[in-house]
């Protein structure tokens, strides 16, 4: 740790300079190498909110000076919507915990395939259970960019930026101030791709489909509408909206419908709409948990998928459905995504488990956390729960209070288990068809 700001610059003299709020490289290779881990841990860990501000500073100016930029995917899906490329499926990926050594990963599998069409998420309920705002959350994704040694575009997103129905129905004004200052603080730390998710307004009790998506589709036009005002010169933020919750009944085309043309009217031929719609084909989030821990087998509805993505890109100009609570999926389903034009995939509890399932994950730790989970969330425990149901759901909520934990692992176990995400990231890019997707991503992504 950097106890004060006067540590800091003399441990980054050697191979940088800072004044007048830039940062000079004297010798990139030695900073990557030498600085980067030191920068990061102190720009997630440093008790001095100075040292911790200036250390995330200089991680996004020479993310900036190598190359890296954080983008708005906008343009790329406009391409799609147009039929420009086809039967690629951009993978969002929820980083809960380690992030920065997990996004390390990431960038190894990409370059190793050339993939350049790739997304970083956290959801609005993960920056609270992880403890990780958005401006921590975006210069450890940078921090790993710069690490491995790649450059170009990088999307970094804001996933399930959700209303909560009970707090909407009782005080809708302020759920949606706190819904806009979280927009707020994810464009200052440069999230450029929002997801919208108002689906949990939807109420099916109503006679007609539009009435039903109407909360959906005005609200989600409201904050269309928010974000353009927010928008950096020169970039047009991708917003995504949602007509179905993940684990509810699925989506259908004709839902689709009463959603986008209720939100046309709404937000106005003037402000740019959105590029993509989530929607339910069968899934659930972290999977359906039996008994014994393990995952149920879940059937997809890929016809379905097929149409509402079909109908996303041919009537709407998006580029297509997006599907959310699928890494949990056999592997063999993977390959059905781009076959039928999914624009963009979900994938969050499967690494997650790769992490806390490892033989390597140190026994004592887990011992703890399972613990804590008892004792911190059992109050929260359905009456219906086996014990490994309830830890299986609730190991998500230990990547905050064992941040440090994590972080720390023994360097044999992080590893091994590190190696193994990026042979799983490396998987999913395969079977996306997202191999050699940087010179695609240059020609529309404009950083």
């Amino acid at each position: 740790m950097f106890n004060t700001l006067a540590d800091l610059q003399n441990a980054v003299m050697p191979w940088a300079e800072l004044g007048d709020g830039k940062v000079t490289l004297r010798d990139v290779k030695a900073f990557r190498r030498q600085q980067t881990d030191d920068l990061i841990t102190n720009a997630v860990f440093n008790p001095d909110a100075r040292v911790k501000e200036l250390c995330r500073q200089l991680i996004k100016e020479t993310a900036l000076k190598l190359g890296i930029v954080s983008s708005s995917i906008q343009p790329l899906y406009e391409a799609a919507g147009r039929g420009e490329y086809q039967r690629k499926t951009v993978p969002a990926m929820n980083i809960r915990g380690i992030t920065y050594h997990v996004a390390r990963r990431v960038f190894r599998a990409a370059m190793k395939q050339r993939v350049g069409a790739f997304v970083f998420e956290i959801a609005r309920s993960e920056i609270g259970y992880t403890e990780q705002r958005p401006a921590e959350y975006a210069v450890c994704v940078l921090a790993a960019a710069i690490r491995e040694g790649f450059f170009g575009p990088v999307f970094i997103q804001g996933d399930h930026f959700q209303f909560n129905a009970k707090k909407y129905s009782s005080e809708p004004e302020a759920e949606t101030n706190s819904l806009k200052d979280l927009v707020r603080e994810a464009i200052a730390a440069d999230f450029l791709n929002i997801d919208i998710d108002a689906s949990t307004l939807v109420d099916i009790s109503l006679p007609t489909l539009e009435k039903q998506q109407e909360k959906n589709y005005r609200v989600t036009a409201e904050m269309t509408r928010f974000i353009r005002t927010l928008q950096p010169k020169g970039v047009t933020i991708s917003v995504g909206g949602e007509i179905g919750e993940v684990g509810k009944a699925n989506s259908t085309v004709e839902d689709l419908a009463a959603f986008m043309d209720g939100y046309k009217k709404v937000v106005g031929g003037s402000v740019k709409g959105i590029s993509k719609i989530s929607v339910q084909t069968g899934t659930k989030h972290g999977g359906l948990v039996m008994p014994d821990g393990s995952v149920a087998k879940v059937k997809v509805d890929f016809e379905t998928l097929g149409k509402l993505s079909q109908a996303a890109r041919e009537r709407y100009g998006m580029a297509g459905a997006v599907q959310h609570g699928a890494s949990t999926l056999p592997d063999d389903a993977f390959d059905h995504f781009p076959r039928v034009g999914t624009a963009e995939i979900h994938l969050a509890t499967g690494f997650q488990n790769i992490i806390y399932q490892s033989p390597r994950f140190p026994k004592d730790l887990l011992t703890r956390i399972d613990e804590y989970l008892r004792e911190a969330h059992g109050k929260e425990r359905k009456p219906s729960d086996t014990e490994e149901q309830f830890i299986y759901e609730n190991r998500k909520r230990a990547f905050g209070p064992f941040k440090k934990d994590l972080w720390e692992l023994p360097e044999d176990a992080m590893n091994d288990i590190m190696g193994t995400l990026e042979d799983r990231f490396g998987l999913l890019f395969s079977k996306l068809n997202i191999q050699d997707t940087v010179d695609l991503v240059k020609k529309y992504a404009k950083p």
